[in-house]
């Protein structure tokens, strides 16, 4: 089954439905991946994506054999985990057992991660006989350095939930049975933000961890929380003593 969207009040959630396949994505996933992630970019009321699956493993990445025929424009990969990196809303990933090959830049992608302690991961591109793309080297490098991208890349190594954290590929780690608990907690907290700086914040890291970020543009994103009806209604909350009710961008 192609992955399917569900929304409910300021949080989405895409869920990876072919557990018999270990959640492999196959070419006409990807087009509809980015078509939920431009959904979910243009309803303003929507704050958080959690990207999910069924069954025992997170992801198993790309079906090898179809990598020649997903090259077309708007179709490929690396297309598809970008349009995760660039979405509107912040993104949770929620890793529980094996994640692998393309699946760990789709996880990475994401601006948070939360894994089990039962999860491992392992990128087998040297193996496979395949170069990874650009996009996909650049974010092992900016989020994970480069020593640990090339002792992932170059030797294909696996590495357990904890040697994940301690990478910084997990952000969060936690006994199974407390994942779900988790990652409703990050949501709750990520979804009571106000979205002018929630959203402008996100955007403007990722350009700064990739060297592409404009002083004017975040300038100018400042200005714009100065003058908005959420810095007054989140000064007022916190004069009051209450919790702020911020309405959506």
């Amino acid at each position: 089954m192609t992955p399917e969207l569900s929304l409910q009040n300021h949080v989405a959630t895409i869920t990876l439905r072919r557990p018999d396949v270990a959640n492999r994505l196959a070419p006409e996933d990807l087009p509809v991946l980015i078509a939920h992630v431009q959904q979910i970019n243009q309803m303003d009321d929507v704050r958080v994506l959690v990207i999910r699956s069924e069954g025992k493993y997170f992801c198993s990445g790309y079906d090898i054999s179809e990598v020649k025929n997903s090259q077309d424009k708007g179709s490929s990969f690396g297309e598809m985990v970008d349009a995760i990196e660039q979405c509107r809303a912040v993104t949770i990933a929620v890793v529980h057992g094996g994640v692998y090959g393309g699946a760990t830049d789709m996880a990475l992608a994401c601006d948070f991660r939360v894994g089990a302690t039962t999860t491992e991961m392992f990128m087998p591109a040297a193996r496979l006989g395949l170069h990874f793309y650009q996009a996909g080297l650049e974010r092992y490098v900016s989020r994970l350095g480069l020593d640990t991208a090339k002792r992932l890349f170059l030797t294909c190594e696996r590495l357990n939930a904890q040697d994940m954290k301690s990478c910084g590929f997990l952000t969060h780690l936690l006994e199974p049975d407390a994942l779900q608990d988790a990652v409703n907690a990050l949501t709750e907290t990520l979804s009571a933000m106000a979205p002018l700086p929630l959203f402008g914040m996100k955007r403007n890291l990722n350009l700064i961890a990739r060297g592409q970020h404009d002083a004017d543009a975040i300038a100018r994103d400042v200005f714009q929380t100065v003058q908005s009806e959420d810095l007054k209604e989140g000064g007022a909350a916190w004069r009051e003593k209450r919790k702020p009710v911020f309405k959506g961008r």
